[in-house]
């Protein structure tokens, strides 16, 4: 039963991992590449990797920072042994409208084995990257290949000149159902200053493929930059985020998916939520 769903969990759960991690600083709650909360999708399986999703989130600022508006369109296909993704993203931040958009490949080498490549740019919003790389590698143990291990690295180069390298190792464990465990941790350093940081994450996650999948995870540690403004930056500075996510599918094709989140740091708290749409070919 795991070798029919567990496919199709990577695609739900990771679809977006490679790329979606789109904005600036250093931490989970800025979006800088943070850990993955599952392995991308796999190309292998039982069901081709086709779909689309459209997603819309807005989030309230603490402290008079406004609030933030996004909007954004991703999708997968998978062809032989690829899975190749794509995101575009519009997004109204501190003030500034930003847009950013990402590409991601996903190879299977063996049943074992299979690893992701991805590359983002903005188009110069101060809290979007000028770009970014990112490259993973997964490894699945024992019998029934349900436990996904995984090591990656990060370059991200800010427009305001800053840069982070980071390295991170996660795992996630899926049971027969309804579970699956997930959890990992990155360190970064960023330059100027050679600040060094670190940030972990838990999640859990309830439901079944094509029914309903509830996610639950919880992110903290520290964040080197975190951009606030065109020439202002909040540095090496603690935060947490937590976040809860329920997909619901209307049939074996379309859905719809709420998303709720809180995060923290020195200067705000920032609360919001998204709401989305998306359907399978």
């Amino acid at each position: 039963m795991l070798k029919v769903i567990f496919p199709a969990l990577l695609v739900i759960l990771g679809a977006a991992a490679p790329v979606a991690a789109q904005t600036g600083g250093t931490g989970s709650g800025s979006g800088q590449p943070g850990n993955v909360l599952a392995p991308p999708p796999e190309p292998s399986g039982a069901e081709p990797v086709r779909n689309l999703e459209l997603s819309t989130g807005v989030q309230h600022l603490t402290n008079g920072y406004g609030n933030w508006h996004d909007l954004t369109l991703k999708g997968a296909y998978g062809v032989d042994k690829h899975v190749l993704q794509g995101e575009l993203s519009a997004h109204k931040r501190f003030g500034e409208s930003g847009t950013f958009l990402g590409v991601s490949d996903t190879y299977t080498f063996n049943e074992d084995w299979f690893g992701s490549l991805a590359l983002g740019v903005g188009d110069g919003a101060f809290y979007l990257p000028r770009y970014r790389v990112d490259a993973t590698i997964y490894r699945k143990f024992l019998p029934d290949r349900n436990l996904v291990g995984s090591v990656g690295v990060g370059h991200y180069k800010a427009p305001d000149g800053h840069t982070d390298r980071s390295l991170s190792i996660g795992a996630a464990y899926y049971f027969e159902a309804p579970w699956i465990v997930e959890g990992g941790v990155r360190v970064n350093r960023s330059n100027p200053g050679s600040v060094d940081t670190q940030q972990q994450f838990v999640a859990l996650t309830w439901g079944r493929n094509k029914q309903d999948l509830v996610t639950a995870r919880y992110g903290w540690g520290s964040e080197g930059y975190l951009a606030i403004a065109a020439n202002r930056q909040l540095v090496n500075f603690d935060s947490r985020e937590a976040s809860l996510t329920w997909r619901h599918w209307f049939n074996a094709r379309t859905g719809v998916l709420v998303g709720a989140n809180r995060y923290t740091n020195p200067l705000y708290r920032r609360s919001g939520v998204n709401v989305g749409v998306f359907h399978d070919f």
